[in-house]
């Protein structure tokens, strides 16, 4: 139990780090559209989590599940996409609706809030779903 506990938490760690950097690619990528290009908040935020959630997609096949082998990458970037990807933009949108629209708080402080929020789904859903362990064992590399 606990040497399945200690392979969670490492996972969970590399999923925050991760994480951490598609943060940064997320908030670069409103700041742009939203500040440079002028798109409106809403539209910018769904943007800025795609390219977030392709970038995370890329690194966690790559590093924080790299020991799940699978047939297809492309058809666990549509697992990726159709799960947490949809869940992330439509969790960033509603709730940058409520703490921008209507409480009026700034865009990236609140944007900041939605990705935390989404963060633990996301993780479930992506080590049971889409990373899941092929035939119940895991394939280490």
């Amino acid at each position: 139990m606990k040497r399945s506990l200690g392979r969670v938490a490492v996972r969970w760690l590399k999923f925050n780090a991760v994480g951490a950097v598609g943060i940064g690619v997320q908030l670069a990528a409103l700041a742009e559209l939203r500040s440079g290009a002028g798109i409106g908040y809403l539209p910018a935020t769904a943007l800025a989590v795609e390219v977030a959630v392709i970038h995370n997609y890329l690194w966690h096949e790559r590093f924080t599940w790299a020991d799940r082998a699978s047939a297809s990458s492309l058809v666990r970037f549509l697992k990726f996409n159709l799960t947490t990807g949809l869940f992330s933009i439509g969790g960033n949108l509603l709730l940058m609706r409520i703490l921008v629209g209507a409480l009026g708080m700034n865009y990236l402080a609140a944007n900041l809030a939605t990705i935390a929020t989404c963060s633990i789904v996301n993780f479930v859903v992506s080590d049971r779903v889409v990373f899941e362990e092929q035939g119940g064992r895991r394939v280490i590399s």
